[in-house]
């Protein structure tokens, strides 16, 4: 999950109500448009054994697309899954159960630091994989990250060594198409940016080879800490590990659907479930709509005892602490003393958080929160190549649409005393720069 501001170029919006799988994600893709011969095509650069069966299906109301992986002998992931819903006795894996969105590595990703490398893949060897693949540079990388994460997660909840984890040699396959389809797509279809709804989550519990758990899985949850979820009321998994790794990966804010001109709307689907809501993923791309709006929080203080040398500190724990903006004001309060006014902005989800540090941190005994809209106009920060060295440079489109760059202080600040020039050169140089490769 990532920090970068929305740019002015295509959006990825995922609606995440009944949660998200890899084969769900993939669907959504192909539906949205996304070239079936073009994704096969680049998946054979893998140089791993399969074949992908894309059915037009029907979940509820909507119509469609189910992804599954075919290995070799013809037989489907996921419908093999289904037929076989019990683990076998092996101590490398446990099969998905039927409950499951995909057969990823929902629940074949648990490591067994014994495990003979013939009976699975390591994480290591997934790695490999990757890095030997004929596969463009961007692509590699974005899969490399997805599994990194979900290695990751597995590792923790099995308290072990990222080296240790293993998965079942069809999940593994499963996962590697699932996971590098999904950074093709985001390539091919020119996304720049990736908005998600919270996401729906699934209740009950799942047999696996470690037992019955708790949904959601383990490796699940682990994925989704810091990450806005809501109860999808279904007794079943509506997200599987591939899904959680692939959400905390690609996308860079959740919220609601942002302002844009929607251009394709596509479903991927899960299993065929009775629920409250169609078991798919929507998917809408689109372009950026002009100024979007959002919802903030202002944190208000007055304070007459602050020591102003201490407003440095508090200020880097107030932005630490996911502070949009800090802003101290003088002014003259009461009985005539001079004093500051104390305003940070934030997302209203943050509003505790940042008002118990300001109780701690300051010698605040009372905060205001007022709740607002905002208009934001669209922006990125993107790091350019300037003779004094990388410099990151925010790019706003303003209100007539004309691109205005605005070069970190920071960075250039750092870079004119290393090069001993003045300030303004190093801005002029970043900012042209980003002038020049917009324009490319």
């Amino acid at each position: 999950m990532t920090s970068r501001q929305r740019p002015t170029g295509r959006i990825l919006h995922l609606d995440a109500f009944s949660g998200i799988a890899g084969n769900m994600f993939l669907g959504a893709l192909l539906d949205l448009g996304l070239p079936r011969r073009e994704l096969e095509r680049e998946l054979a650069g893998l140089g791993v054994a399969h074949a992908l069966r894309v059915t037009a299906v029907r979940r509820g109301p909507l119509g469609a697309r189910y992804v599954e992986v075919v290995v070799p002998g013809g037989a489907s992931v996921r419908s093999s899954a289904r037929k076989r819903p019990k683990a076998r006795p092996s101590p490398v894996h446990s099969h998905p159960h039927p409950h499951a969105h995909d057969a990823g590595p929902a629940h074949e990703g648990h490591h067994h630091s014994k495990a003979p490398h013939g009976k699975g893949r390591s994480y290591e060897e997934i790695r490999r994989v990757l890095r030997r693949a004929r596969l463009e540079p961007e692509v590699r990388a974005r899969a490399l990250a997805i599994f990194e994460a979900l290695a990751e997660a597995e590792a923790r909840v099995h308290r072990t060594r990222l080296a240790a984890v293993h998965f079942h040699e069809v999940g593994a396959v499963d996962a590697i198409v699932d996971v590098t389809g999904a950074a093709i797509g985001i390539a091919r279809l020119g996304v720049s940016y990736v908005t998600c709804s919270a996401v729906g989550l699934g209740h009950g519990t799942v047999e696996t080879s470690h037992g019955r758990l708790p949904l959601p899985a383990p490796a699940t949850i682990e994925l989704l800490r810091g990450i806005p979820t809501v109860p999808a009321h279904v007794p079943w998994e509506t997200v599987t590990p591939t899904g959680a790794a692939i959400l905390r990966t690609i996308v860079d804010e959740f919220r609601s659907m942002p302002a844009m001109t929607p251009e394709a709307v596509g479903h991927g689907a899960g299993d065929d479930r009775r629920g409250p809501m169609p078991n798919v993923l929507r998917a809408i791309l689109g372009r950026e709509g002009g100024p979007s709006s959002d919802r903030v929080v202002s944190l208000e203080t007055n304070l007459d005892d602050l020591i102003p040398e201490h407003f440095d500190d508090l200020m880097d724990r107030l932005f630490g602490a996911g502070a949009l903006d800090v802003a101290l004001l003088h002014q003259q309060m009461k009985k005539n003393r001079p004093g500051f006014l104390l305003r940070v902005l934030a997302r209203p989800s943050e509003r505790a958080g940042i008002a118990q540090l300001l109780f701690t941190h300051s010698s605040a005994i009372g905060v205001r929160a007022i709740e607002c809209d905002r208009m934001v106009l669209p922006r990125q920060t993107r790091r350019v190549v300037t003779p004094y060295g990388r410099i990151s440079v925010k790019i706003v489109r303003d209100g007539e649409g004309r691109v205005v760059p605005s070069a970190e202080y920071d960075d250039c600040k750092k870079a004119a005393r290393r090069a001993g020039v003045p300030l303004r050169e190093v801005m002029r140089a970043a900012e042209q720069a980003a002038r020049e490769a917009r324009a490319s």
